[in-house]
This record gives C-alpha cells, sequence and structure tokens, in this order.
C-alpha cells in the first residue's frame, strides 16, 4: 500500500463521510515500511508508543488540520503492539487505537446473522463489553446495510461522529467496531449517513438497556446470564395445571401516595409479589416491558425490545423482581409485541434510509389504526430480530412465557383495511405468508430451546389451528385467548335481569367451539378502557345486585373450560376505568366503603385457592371429558348447571342463577348418588352477600331428572354462583 493518502479521501474522513476507515486508519504496511494514521481532533501531539516497554516509537505528524496525524515507525518484520499517547489542551492521555483491532464477526456468526437462522443474535449484534486482545472496551455491531457511513456516538466521544467510524461487512450488511476504554452504564447511539446521504441518529435496534424517556439514547449494559427454567414453573405452564393469571401495569398498581410516583421494581417485589402470592394467582403477565417512548401507549409501542423499561429501575432490578415471583412459586408472563412498532425518528423507521424492519408500501407496513410501522416478516434479518428476542427474555430473565399482542394484525393482510387498501399475497389472498412463518418459526424454536415455556396468541378471528403445532398446519401457540366468550359474557351480564332469558345462549354458546383450541377466558384491561367502563360497572341494577352480579360471574367463569385471567383492579371490584397515570384505588378496601369491595377481593382469593385444590375445574379444560351441561335450556329462569370432573372421575357440580329472585328446591339432574356438598358460594355473606345456600351441602335423591336416575334438589341463591363438591 501506498504511504500516501490523497486530501480528498482525507476531506472525506475528517467530515465523517468515508465509509470504509480501517482502510486509511491505524497500522497499515507499505512500501517503506508500517505506517501509523489516526484522526483525532483537538489533539496536539500525538505520539506512538511501544505497548510493552512504553518508550516513544515516533510522533506523528498533523497533516491536516482537523486532526489527521501520520507518520512512519522504525523497521520491524512484525506489526507492532502499540499505543497513542495525545497530548491535549490540559492532558494527555495515552489510549489504545480502535482501528488495530481485526474483524469481530466470526465467520459462522456471520453466516446465520445473514441467513436470519441465529437463534440468539443479540449475543452478537448491539453494545457488548469485551476483553479483545487484553484490552477492556465495548464491541459495537450494527445491521444497516444500505447506509454510507455509520459510526458510533456517545458521551466518550463527545457525540462526534467522525471520531469512531465502523467498519462495513459487506457480506450481511453488518457494521462493527471495538473501542477501547468505553465502560458499562455509558450512553450511545449510532450516527447513521443514510442512503440519500443524510446524518441520522439512531438507538441500538440490540441496546440491553436505555435511557429514561424523553431521551433517547441507549445505555451499554452487559448482556444478562441465562436463567434455568425450572420443572416446577414448567409444569404450572401445562394444560392440565391450574392457570389463573393476573395481568399487571407496573406503573398504576400502585402509586407513591405522596408524589404519585412509581414504585420501582425493587418496590414493587416486595409489594406486588406478596399480594399476588396471597390473591392466590398461579401467573402474573406484564404488560409490555420494553422500553417505549410514550406512556400512554402502555408499552404496546416499543422502540428498544431487547431494553426493559427505565422507568422503574435498571436490567438487574427487572430480573429481580422476576425472581422474586420464582421464589413466591409464581410464574411470569411477558406481554410481547412483534407486530408494529413506532415512527420516532430515533427508533427502527427508515434505518438506514430505506424501509430496512417495515415494509415499504404503507399498504403493507403502515398500520392506520395506531400510526405505526408494520415489520417486514419477509426480510430474513427482521424475523431473526424478533425471533431472538422472544428467546432473549426467556433465557435472560426467566420469562415462562409470552402473550403475543395482535396476532390477527400479523397474520392477515388486509386487517383493517377496506378493499383496494391492502396487497394480496403470491396466491391473491389476505394472509400474510411471511407473518405465519415467522409466527411458526417462533413458536418452534421456544418449544426447542425453552421447553415447558408457553406462548399465547391474542388472536381475534376465527383463524384454523392458533394452538396446533406447526407441523400439523397450526401457528404452534400453547394457548388462545377465548375473547368470543369474553364478548359474549360480558355482554350477558350486561342486561338487566329481566332481559337476559332472550340472550341465554350468549352464555351457552361458547362450549360449541370450546375443545378448537386450548383457550384462556381473558378479563383484560382492554375490557376497562375508553369508555367501556369498568367490570362493577357494566353489571345491571343497584349497589347490591351490581356486586352480586359481578360475584356470580367470576364464580361461572372460574369453573368454565379455559385457564383465567383478570386484569388489576378486578378483584376488589374497582369502580371507575383504569388509568395509566394513577394507582388503582386501593382505598376502595378501607372498611369505611362499607365493604363490598372487600367481599369481591375475598371471593377472587377463594376462587383461586378452591380453583388450585379442586382437579375437576381444570385438569381436563381441553378434554370433552371434563365438562358437561346439566342445564343448559332453562332460559326463563337464567339458570345454569353443568359438572366438572377430572382423570380419576371425581365431579364438582357449578350452579349459576343469574337473576335476582332465590330459586328454591330447584332440582338437578345427576348421574352418581351422593353426598355434594357445598364448597363455594358467591353469595356467602363472607363475600358480602344475601348468604341463602344449602347448609354447607345436600344428598341426592333417587328421583329423576333430566334424563338422570338421580337429582339433587338445591336452593339457588339470588344472583349467584355455586360449587357442590361429590363426596367419595
Amino acid at each position: 500500500m501506498s504511504d500516501a493518502i490523497n486530501r480528498d479521501t482525507i476531506q472525506q474522513l475528517t467530515t465523517g463521510h468515508y465509509a470504509d476507515p480501517f482502510s486509511i486508519l491505524g497500522m497499515h504496511k507499505t512500501s517503506a515500511g508500517f505506517t501509523i494514521r489516526a484522526f483525532l481532533p483537538d489533539a496536539l501531539q500525538v505520539d506512538v508508543l511501544d505497548k510493552q516497554t512504553q518508550q516513544s516509537l515516533a510522533t506523528l505528524t498533523q497533516v491536516d488540520e482537523t486532526g489527521f496525524f501520520s507518520g512512519r515507525l522504525p523497521a520491524r518484520s512484525q506489526p507492532y503492539q502499540y499505543q497513542l499517547l495525545i497530548q491535549w489542551q490540559d492532558h494527555q492521555q495515552v489510549i489504545e487505537d480502535p482501528y488495530r483491532f481485526g474483524p469481530l464477526l466470526q465467520e459462522m456468526d456471520s453466516w446465520l446473522l445473514a441467513e436470519g437462522t441465529h437463534l440468539r443474535p443479540y449475543e452478537r449484534l448491539g453494545a457488548h463489553p469485551t476483553r479483545l486482545d487484553n484490552v477492556d472496551g465495548v464491541t459495537f455491531t450494527v445491521w444497516a446495510p444500505n447506509a454510507l457511513r455509520v459510526s458510533v456516538v456517545g458521551e466518550f466521544n463527545f457525540w462526534d461522529g467522525r471520531r469512531h467510524p465502523m467498519r462495513f461487512r459487506k457480506e450481511n450488511g453488518i457494521w462493527e467496531l471495538f473501542i477501547p476504554h468505553v465502560q458499562i452504564g455509558q450512553i450511545y447511539k449510532y450516527e447513521v449517513i443514510n442512503c440519500h446521504g443524510q446524518p441520522t441518529l439512531k438507538a441500538d435496534p440490540y441496546a440491553f438497556s436505555a435511557e429514561m424517556r424523553p431521551n433517547t439514547a441507549s445505555r451499554i449494559s452487559q448482556l444478562p446470564p441465562r436463567v434455568a427454567m425450572s420443572d416446577k414453573r414448567r409444569a404450572a405452564n401445562a394444560f392440565s395445571a391450574p392457570v389463573s393469571i393476573y395481568e399487571v401495569h407496573l406503573g398504576s398498581w400502585r402509586r407513591h401516595t405522596d408524589d404519585n410516583s412509581w414504585l420501582s421494581y425493587k418496590e414493587l417485589a416486595e409489594q406486588l409479589i406478596p399480594y399476588v402470592k396471597y390473591m392466590g394467582f398461579t401467573h402474573i403477565e406484564l404488560m409490555p416491558m420494553s422500553e417505549h417512548p410514550f406512556d400512554g401507549s402502555w408499552g404496546y409501542q416499543p422502540i428498544g425490545i431487547y431494553a426493559p423499561t427505565r422507568r422503574f429501575g435498571d436490567v438487574e432490578e427487572f430480573r429481580d423482581l422476576v425472581d422474586a415471583a420464582h421464589q413466591a412459586g409464581i410464574n411470569v408472563l411477558l406481554d410481547w409485541v412483534p407486530a408494529h412498532f413506532p415512527t420516532d425518528a430515533h427508533g427502527l423507521a427508515q434505518f438506514d434510509g430505506t424501509s430496512l424492519y417495515e415494509y415499504s408500501d404503507p399498504k403493507e407496513g403502515f398500520h392506520q389504526d395506531w400510526n405505526t410501522l408494520i415489520y417486514n416478516y419477509s426480510r430474513l434479518e427482521v424475523r431473526n430480530y424478533l425471533s431472538g428476542n422472544a428467546l432473549y427474555w426467556m433465557e435472560r430473565f426467566g420469562i415462562d412465557g409470552l402473550r403475543v399482542d395482535a396476532v390477527a394484525s400479523m397474520i392477515y393482510r388486509n386487517y383493517s383495511r377496506a378493499d383496494g387498501e391492502w396487497i394480496p399475497n403470491k396466491f391473491g389472498g389476505n394472509e400474510n405468508l411471511e407473518a405465519i412463518d415467522f409466527v411458526r418459526y417462533t413458536n418452534k424454536t421456544i418449544g426447542t430451546e425453552c421447553p415447558g415455556a408457553a406462548t399465547i396468541a391474542e388472536e381475534s378471528t376465527d383463524y384454523p389451528g392458533v394452538t396446533l403445532p406447526p407441523d400439523m398446519g397450526g401457528l404452534g401457540f400453547h394457548y388462545k385467548w377465548n375473547l368470543g366468550w369474553m364478548h359474549d359474557s360480558l355482554d350477558y351480564m350486561s342486561l338487566d335481569p329481566v332481559h337476559r332469558q332472550y340472550h341465554h345462549d350468549l352464555l351457552t354458546f361458547g362450549m360449541l367451539y370450546a375443545y378448537t383450541e386450548n383457550f384462556v377466558l381473558p378479563l383484560s384491561h382492554d375490557e376497562v378502557v375508553h369508555g367501556k367502563r369498568s367490570l362493577l360497572g357494566r353489571m345491571p341494577g343497584d349497589t347490591w345486585q351490581q356486586f352480586a352480579n359481578l360475584r356470580a360471574y367470576y364464580g361461572f367463569m372460574w369453573a368454565h373450560p379455559g385457564k383465567k385471567l383478570l386484569f388489576m383492579g378486578g378483584e376488589f371490584a374497582q369502580g371507575r376505568e383504569w388509568d395509566h397515570d394513577s394507582s388503582l384505588d386501593w382505598h376502595l378496601l378501607d372498611p369505611i366503603q362499607g365493604g363490598w369491595h372487600n367481599g369481591v377481593q375475598d371471593l377472587v382469593r377463594d376462587l383461586n385457592h378452591c380453583y388450585q385444590q379442586q382437579a375437576p375445574l381444570y385438569q381436563l379444560d381441553f378434554d370433552p371429558r371434563g365438562f358437561e351441561w346439566l342445564v343448559v335450556d332453562d332460559k326463563q329462569n337464567s339458570v345454569f348447571a353443568f359438572v366438572r370432573r377430572d382423570d380419576e372421575g371425581n365431579e364438582v357440580v357449578v350452579v349459576s342463577n343469574f337473576t335476582p329472585v332465590p330459586r328454591e328446591n330447584y332440582r338437578i339432574g345427576i348421574d352418581i348418588a351422593g353426598e355434594y356438598r357445598e364448597i363455594l358460594n358467591t353469595d356467602s355473606e363472607f363475600y358480602r352477600g344475601s348468604n341463602t345456600g344449602n347448609h354447607g351441602g345436600v344428598h341426592s335423591d333417587d328421583i329423576p331428572a333430566h334424563g338422570r336416575n338421580h337429582s339433587l334438589q338445591l336452593m339457588l341463591p339470588p344472583l349467584a354462583t355455586i360449587y357442590l363438591r361429590r363426596e367419595s
């Protein structure tokens, strides 16, 4: 190589527009020996030191007033191990030259990243504290194939994009650089000169930590160590296990009373986890925890999907919260958003000047409902970015499962679009075949790499086989939210009891498709916002009837086939809609409020414990042997009765009376004679009910009813659900 660098090249480099800095900077063998070049704006003098002896080998000449230095070294057969001694205006500094280090990505990683099959792309991309050639620093790696130049900028280089331009790997479109002396905790971004020649500042898509909003820089953080999944945690996710999920928005579950500030991860570990344990929930589902710029998105518009939000603390404190749940025997589910991302300039949008992460055509790439961008699932690197993130949360934080948001918006090209506003697939259909492949691949990967972890689909259509394995043509989820059951049952409960007889099928219809998927029954955050009112607010009647209706509904839900999910506040019948900017109304549990809300809280706690203690209520949720209607057509009285069974034939009889009229001497046919003990009654005085019931239990009569040889004569409390267990 020639020793001479022409002025045009130097100008491109010093103005931050040269795309191949390693071809100029660092040590190079020339016809005249070894030459070292460095670009160090504001440096007064630069000396080259022998790293081993610390003796000065040469003083570099300042070739350009912008700070470009160059000089020859004494002849040697091999390259020097050297350092640079820099004289600044007010101090001296010895540094390792970033441009003396070779390529970072290994051939196998480069290959896997290029073909989109790297299971853990986050182990190579992003910022990683590293010791390289006995030098401590950070490796930075980012995918931006169409950029003209990418630099690392941060508090360690005055946010000057000229100082640390990166090496471009043409084979995979990745830019890389090892910067010595950079430390954990420092903030950074990538300065990208995009394909149009415009400089933009971008947060790291693979950053493990970020600044607190409204600041947007990434923060250097150590990749968390792996968390092993225990057999107990695996068993808690099983189809035959009791699954009762408490859905939580960490920013509004509880706040400090003095200034309305958030609780920290540490405070949540101390307060939330014991509460969830006391209430008997088996799982806690956290609404999206990835970093997001806007509080009002509730986390559903994430910018940094690899970074737990700084709102409540740092990465380790979030890991401690998850660990506290595990120590309490509670599994942790995470709301995951691979469907879309916001258009904020520091994020993924037009990352290198092209539609890199998103589809380029707005008919594919712009989500009209949420003003967000849709991931381009046909691009292998994007699919890898997302599927790797799913594995990241499970392996690095101990997350036990993912609730996947807005699946329907991913798998349908015409989701929420009128004719002419969407592009058909290659076969002319409305399915997004690339998104479907991505979902199947991700679920299969999780099943292989994290056996026992669960994925749960929020899928709002009747797409077939959501919970079937991919090799059977399904999407591969373990569970699916039963949004049809939720809408029907809430519509029924919102009716005045006098009208319920005309809508009886709203509560029976769900059993016609109950075994088509593995369902979760969700009463989620979506049902208590945007003018829908709280669950309590939907119940008709006076105060007594509203609370009785809600208790009866919960009793029916906890006995119905399907796993359970309840959004925070529902467990004590919060009266107003959820507000993400304020705490739940915990004051309602003050005895001065009359005890109505305490009654619902006590009921939900007892429902959870009863549910876990009675195998018939959960063991055969997805097997027709586990459920049978006993009374399905008593529309006039709005009474429903069914039996739940387990694998050993144990039974729990469930009866709901959805009118405010007590039903005395109500006879229900049963198959097996015996003593039936009343194990739960939502009208109990313990729950602030009227305490109407069956005095602890009844014995069957040899009187035929409903086509069965035996029957029970019951007192059905008003607006109530009762459970009766057959004693062996």
